[in-house]
């Protein structure tokens, strides 16, 4: 039976309080406590090469990365670590722990502990093989193969005790055990049972120099499984500190937006005290991105130290996805926005101008736009006089944000000249009852749909008027969470709170998430954090479940925000519009060159609408990552490709210059490949 939700978690849900774990040593560095998120990465260079790894350790840390990550895959590996200790050391990065990746191989780990300063170990494969088996463990079973794990793990735990190390228990959703799986299945469950194996034995030892992680490449995985470990441990065990992580979040934008959802709605949930973006690029190109997730939680958490505002009940179970119920509204004259649809997209144009009807063309009938059409186009209205200025938008549906200065009556007036569905979207304060009533008297009697931008505080206000007009052909939204009467302090907590109000009064409306610049964390304008306010404010809601509609309002560039809306869809799983891929950042253990081979299927595959495939460089979480996904291109041997159908290996050893052509041959033989739209 899952825990109810922690003090701590629910505390951090309105207004980010950081959650206060305990404090790890790492050699001349820490985290947790009171110390700042610290930025991770990890070399890709063969550890055994060690001036190469050397020069990537030196190039991390001159980028700012605060703990370096090398991998050590067999005992000669983990030997080379004295080496490369001493010459990072010697040029002038004493102060930068390293970290020793161990899978497989205890012998490993014995041997890397002597020469680094943390020793990073996967609970599903420190002791274990995986083999996919089924099998009905007794509680006796069960017993015995945790006596097992204790016999195995302990030296390696007595051993940091003793040199004064630190250990990451890092459970990955792509590896783990058989053991744990045919007990709690392959479930954000089953990676906290993984790893609280794991610390029970350190524990026993008196051991608690550690750091805890809950990695997956899918966000929803990666949130619902931290939060699920926060609850267990604030319940029986040390608040020890989190490196938080997406694992294989891809290259480019997916990858970025993949990334910020999982790692930055932990962070705005106040959990969070080491982060890694793992990236399929030079390691280097990581730590800007890790470091703008890092500093805006930071700016939030200086602020956030005070009494906690009590946890709204919006209806969230944390641990698991549901996606909220509501009724469905029309949007336009061809789809609707409701709970059987996937999260529409609106885009916005600003004030009508000279020019908007090309614009308005391009966005829905341009063919390099394939999936990813504006089915919404918005138009912001100073006056009533700008209405005449707007071009056709059918098929899309057209969305006029109201200037609050434009009366009532002036509305009904030109009502007649506008398409039947048109959205009318404008902020109300809670003293706007009339008006709330009057707008939505006319969008009933026109066939319109009123969009009610409003704040928690002024939601409960006018509730009874909402409650009196029911939910039928009304959307609801907060453009501007920065209202003086609300707790929170950011906006996800906005509409959290919002949810909340709804659901204390039955209101089933849509919801409308509004990635405005209003809505962000910090204020800035470049396009790099335009994306990441808009992954994690979005996709962290979208993978709680909430949101109906999507838009991210940036005028600037009207296609490029409506080409992000989409990858942020689905990058929290909430629509899928092109290919999905999963891809490790590459590590010492790679087979193959990564970057290259990624880009290369892309090119290949990139117009299979819907399909997964995984491109994964070794065997390390190959097939668990895999499990979910279609196909799987994994390295097996130098110079050798094995493929895979979801979780089964069903070529061995392929040419690697053969490797392409199979992998489509693969496709087509399970019905999911189509040709690519000629260029016209």
């Amino acid at each position: 039976m899952q825990p109810a939700p922690s003090k701590t978690y629910c505390a951090s849900r309105l207004a980010t309080r950081r959650r206060n774990a305990v404090e790890v040593r790492i050699g001349g560095s820490a985290v947790g406590g009171s110390n700042p998120i610290r930025i991770q990465s990890m070399t890709t260079s063969d550890t055994q090469d060690v001036a190469a790894t050397v020069r990537q350790c030196v190039d991390l840390a001159g980028a700012g990365c605060e703990i370096v990550r090398v991998t050590a895959p067999n005992v000669a590996a983990a030997a080379c670590l004295r080496e490369i200790r001493s010459r990072f050391s010697a040029a002038g990065f004493a102060h930068v722990p390293l970290v020793a990746d161990i899978h497989f191989l205890p012998q490993a780990a014995m041997e890397a502990v002597e020469h680094v300063e943390k020793i990073r170990i996967n609970p599903g494969n420190y002791a274990d093989k995986k083999k996919f088996a089924v099998k009905d463990y007794s509680d006796s079973d069960y017993g015995r193969e945790l006596d097992r794990l204790h016999q195995i793990f302990s030296p390696l735990v007595l051993r940091c005790k003793e040199l004064g190390r630190s250990l990451r228990i890092g459970a990955n959703h792509g590896s783990l055990s058989d053991r744990i799986m045919n007990r709690y299945g392959d479930s954000p469950l089953g990676m906290v049972e993984s790893a609280l194996e794991f610390v029970r034995i350190c524990e026993s030892h008196g051991f608690h120099d550690l750091v805890l992680s809950m990695k997956s490449s899918n966000p929803k995985i990666v949130i619902q499984a931290y939060r699920l470990l926060v609850s267990r441990m604030d319940a029986v065990h040390r608040a020890y500190p989190l490196h938080l992580g997406v694992t294989e979040a891809g290259d480019g934008e997916d990858g970025r937006i993949k990334s910020a959802i999982g790692i930055g709605a932990l962070l705005l949930d106040g959990l969070g005290d080491t982060i890694r973006v793992s990236l399929t690029e030079d390691s280097v190109r990581e730590i800007p991105v890790a470091r703008a997730l890092a500093e805006k939680a930071m700016a939030l958490w200086e602020g956030g130290a005070g009494a906690a505002p009590a946890s709204p009940d919006d209806g969230v179970n944390p641990f698991a996805y549901n996606r909220r119920n509501c009724v469905s509204a029309p949007l336009g004259q061809h789809s609707e926005a409701g709970p059987k649809q996937p999260p529409r997209v609106i885009v916005s144009l600003g004030p009508p101008a000279a020019g908007s009807a090309d614009t308005v063309t391009t966005l829905y009938q341009s063919r390099d736009l394939g999936d990813t059409p504006a089915e919404g186009i918005l138009f912001r209205i100073g006056n009533v006089a700008q209405i005449d200025s707007i071009p056709p938008v059918v098929p899309a549906s057209l969305v006029l944000d109201l200037d609050a200065t434009i009366g009532a009556a002036e509305l009904f007036a030109a009502a007649p000249r506008l398409p039947e569905n048109t959205i009318l979207a404008r902020r109300f304060s809670g003293s706007e009852a009339l008006m709330l009533a009057n707008l939505a008297q006319l969008t009933r009697e026109r066939r319109l749909i009123l969009a009610v931008d409003i704040g928690a505080a002024d939601f409960a206000r006018l509730s009874p008027v909402l409650q009196a007009l029911g939910d039928e052909r009304i959307i609801i939204s907060d453009s501007n969470f920065r209202n003086p009467a609300t707790q929170a302090a950011h906006a996800l907590g906005a509409y959290r709170s919002l949810v909340a109000e709804m659901r204390r009064i039955g209101f089933r409306a849509p919801l409308w998430l509004r990635a405005s610049e209003a809505n962000s964390i910090l204020h800035e304008e470049s396009f790099p954090s335009r994306l990441l306010e808009a992954s994690i404010f979005a996709g962290g809601l979208l993978c709680d479940g909430l949101g109906d509609i999507l838009s991210v309002e940036s005028e600037r560039d009207a296609r490029r925000a409506l080409l992000l809306a989409y990858n942020v869809l689905q990058g929290a799983g909430a629509r899928i519009s092109k290919t999905e891929y999963v891809a490790c950042p590459s590590c010492g253990r790679t087979l193959f060159d990564l970057q290259s081979t990624t880009q290369r299927i892309k090119a290949m595959t990139g117009h299979l609408k819907g399909v997964k495939i995984a491109i994964m460089g070794c065997i390390v979480n190959g097939p668990g990552e895999m499990a979910d996904a279609d196909f799987g291109y994994v390295g097996g041997a130098p110079g050798k490709i094995n493929l895979y159908v979801g979780k089964d290996c069903v070529k061995f050893n392929l040419p690697e210059t053969e490797a392409d052509s199979h992998l489509e041959a693969l496709i087509r033989a399970h019905g999911k490949w189509t040709d690519p739209r000629p260029v016209s």
